[in-house]
């Protein structure tokens, strides 16, 4: 039987038990999953339908652990019943609720192992009824619970997680038993757990936090549980926690415990499980296009629906993404589309006739591509799509609004434009020369980058295209100094600067020697007027909905681009960055009323990435006419 291309109704009983009995072992014991969890769900519910009593529908699982030995549980510590949608969540909750007033604690689903400690003893859950004795990792713990982090000193149930700021700081060098690194949080854990000694974890300083299942709790009534819902989840997503859904209980616990339990879970509980879901399909040719300094690789797919939704196309990041896959055309890839966002390949099979993926030479000048970390680059520096794809960043951060890419592409070809300040110089005749330009187009076309003249110095110094150097690190530097100044600073004066670091001012010293002819022909050009930021202000950044990572992930990602992360939406804040600008969240009505600029995701790190050395176009998602998901370029 193919293991994943299955058609589940199709299944005969006996097949349906071997397959979930297949998955179970592919999950539990070797962590290593190759379904989603609501496929597996799907599997499982048929299976409720076929053969109601089958026992596999109550059998608990957990990871398995290398332990000393079995240790019973004095209260059973049960699975959870399962929802996928809100109208599940609230069936479940008018169904035990005793009045509209009813409060549910709303709390986080970790994605981790769940364990037991009685002030001796630390175990797994195991089947429910016992677990494995895993006090012999505490070395490992650090402990978090209500107003307290640090050792283990007290009984607790809770949850076995590596928390997402230390899997990306800490794992990145952790190195697991017989090299290489860890691909997820979870593995990580579930493979620490696994080893029967840890000397060679604790010496790599290792850390697994232990988060008490009462550290995080949100109380909310019935009757305002499904207006509150979205704000809830997007305040636990925020969490620097691996979590794989949403934990429901009754609030009064004496009422929940009444309810009593069935053979695998209690009653008065319930998780709704988040749906990143998976589908697979075949990649039918790899596409590449241009950035400032690299290409970025476009997967093309045979029609694939996920969610209602055709996906023909995805994103495959950089060069490097495609050899960790050993993608070939050809192949049988299995596509993501996280949080209903962007979707992305995040596994692939041999196919049976393949072929590189991969390209050695340039597709616009045909120079020999070079390799610059991740990203497959031109190195020729008069590369016709190259120089297109800088100066439309240039123009982009002057704010010429109209004057877009393809325009760009018949000035370049036609009218002798290379760079930001020939632009300048066009005039409406030569305007008009261009296809698709009338009288009244082209003067507004002139008009507009004559009002480009007047820049402010951050726009200037974001439009020169340093490496990692955009508009909102541009604000901070010009908070200190002024274009001037700027030219004058050594190395270690731009390293002061607050956010800018010495790779930032290394890559800033050396690109304004470089380009310090341009520099005075653009100072030549534009009149240039000072920043009104203040000492040390940072422009506010708010992000609101489900997004593919974790809310701490764009926050510091944000920082990193010369943003303050915030939590709320006022007067002050410059930008929302939303996951889906069609909602109608409290976040976005607000930001609506105060006039703030709100993108979506995607646009952000659009936005970003063209700060970044060695970032390509990002993808961004477009509804084609037919309803079916494009990734325009």
């Amino acid at each position: 039987m193919d293991m994943q291309n299955f058609i589940a109704e199709e299944l005969t009983l006996p097949e349906l038990i071997k397959l979930i009995e297949y998955h179970n072992r592919r999950y539990w014991e070797l962590g290593e999953p190759e379904i989603s969890d609501i496929r597996y769900d799907e599997l499982m519910r048929l299976l409720a339908k076929k053969d109601p009593k089958n026992e596999l529908l109550t059998r608990v699982y957990a990871p398995a652990v290398a332990g000393e030995g079995k240790i019973r549980h004095k209260n059973p510590m049960l699975s959870l019943d399962k929802a996928y949608s809100l109208e599940e969540v609230l069936k479940w909750a008018q169904k035990y609720a005793r009045n509209p007033d009813e409060l549910f604690c709303v709390e986080p689903k970790y994605d981790g192992i769940s364990a037991s400690y009685d002030g001796r003893i630390l175990s797994t859950r195991g089947d429910g009824e016992s677990g494995e004795n895993i006090t012999a990792k505490i070395p490992l713990i650090e402990f978090e619970s209500p107003g307290y982090t640090g050792k283990l000193d007290r009984p607790v149930r809770g949850e076995l997680v590596i928390r997402d700021d230390d899997f990306k700081t800490l794992y990145s060098h952790i190195r697991k038993k017989g090299g290489g690194v860890y691909k997820n949080s979870r593995n990580a854990v579930a493979g620490i757990m696994g080893l029967k000694e840890i000397g060679e974890m604790v010496a790599q300083k290792a850390k697994i936090t232990l988060v008490d299942y009462n550290l995080i709790s949100y109380k909310v009534k019935l009757s305002e549980l499904e207006k509150q819902w979205q704000v809830l989840l997007s305040e636990l997503e925020a969490l620097p926690y691996p979590q794989d859904g949403v934990v429901l209980k009754i609030a009064d616990t004496q009422y929940e415990a009444s309810l009593g339990n069935t053979a695998h879970h209690p009653r008065g509980q319930i998780a709704y499980k988040f749906t990143n879901i998976r589908r697979t399909t075949k990649l039918i040719g790899v596409e590449w296009s241009f950035g400032k300094s690299c290409l970025t690789p476009v997967a093309n797919l045979e029609p694939v629906e996920i969610s209602g939704t055709t996906i023909k196309r995805a994103s495959l990041h950089n060069v490097q993404n495609i050899i960790d896959l050993g993608l070939e055309i050809g192949d049988t890839v299995t596509v993501e589309r996280a949080g209903d966002v962007i979707p992305y390949i995040v596994a692939s099979e041999p196919g049976e006739n393949r072929r590189p993926a991969l390209i050695e030479d340039c597709p616009c000048c045909k120079t020999k591509l070079v390799r610059r970390g991740p990203e497959l680059c031109c190195p020729n520096a008069e590369c016709f799509q190259t120089e297109l794809q800088r100066l439309a960043a240039a123009v982009r951060n002057l704010g010429i609004e109209h004057l877009g890419e393809p325009t760009l592409r018949k000035l370049m070809e036609n009218s002798g434009v290379k760079r930001l300040a020939d632009l300048f110089d066009l005039t409406v005749m030569g305007i008009l020369k261009l296809d698709g330009f009338a009288p009244k187009s082209a003067q507004n076309l002139i008009n507009e980058i004559q009002k480009a003249r007047q820049v402010k110095d951050y726009q200037l110094l974001a439009a020169l295209n340093i490496p990692s150097v955009g508009a909102n690190i541009a604000k901070v530097i010009f908070a200190n100094t002024d274009f001037a100044g700027l030219r004058r600073m050594s190395i270690d004066e731009l390293s002061a600067i607050p956010g800018i670091g010495p790779e930032r001012a290394y890559a800033l010293h050396s690109e304004l020697s470089q380009q310090s002819d341009y520099l005075d022909e653009l100072l030549g050009a534009v009149r240039v007027v000072h920043s009104s930021s203040e000492p040390g202000e940072r422009p506010g950044v708010c992000f609101t909905g489900k997004m593919p990572e974790k809310r701490d992930y764009y926050a510091k990602l944000a920082e990193a681009h010369g943003f303050a992360a915030v939590d709320d939406v006022n007067s002050r804040l410059s930008l929302l960055v939303a996951a889906d600008v069609n909602d109608k969240s409290t976040k976005l009505t607000k930001a609506a009323k105060l006039g703030i600029r709100v993108v979506s995701l995607e646009d952000f790190l659009r936005e970003i990435a063209t700060a970044d050395a060695g970032e390509g176009t990002s993808l961004i998602p477009l509804e084609s006419s037919d309803g079916q998901l494009e990734l325009g370029l």
